[in-house]
């Protein structure tokens, strides 16, 4: 699996994950929201220890760039809330950064 693959992967978990805490606590919804959303942060911590980069610190920065464009996708499709232009331009800035921290030349 590539490294954007499983960054996605472990994106959409987390935000998952996440949304349903938020569901439970700021939407009112069901305690029983919290069973799948401790399964996707499970989820989404196993999935980073899957990219094969030697320090976690740097998979986590990595990381964060796809994080934040995932995290407007759902905003998109899950919220129903079109992101703007200032959302798509800082997204793209950090997904380029994540890349000269993925591919950057290393000694």
């Amino acid at each position: 699996m590539s490294y954007y693959t499983t960054f996605i992967m472990a994106a959409v978990a987390e935000i998952g994950g996440c949304f349903a805490f938020w569901s439970w606590l700021r939407l009112d919804k069901s305690i029983w929201w919290l069973v799948p959303g401790i399964g996707l942060l499970i989820l989404f911590a196993y999935s980073l220890t899957r990219i094969d980069i030697s320090f976690a610190g740097r998979a986590f920065a990595a990381y964060g760039g796809l994080y934040i464009a995932t995290s407007l996708v759902w905003l998109w499709i899950v919220e129903r809330q079109t992101p703007d232009r200032w959302d798509i331009i800082g997204a793209a800035i950090c997904i380029g950064g994540s890349g000269v921290i993925l591919f950057g030349p290393r000694e």
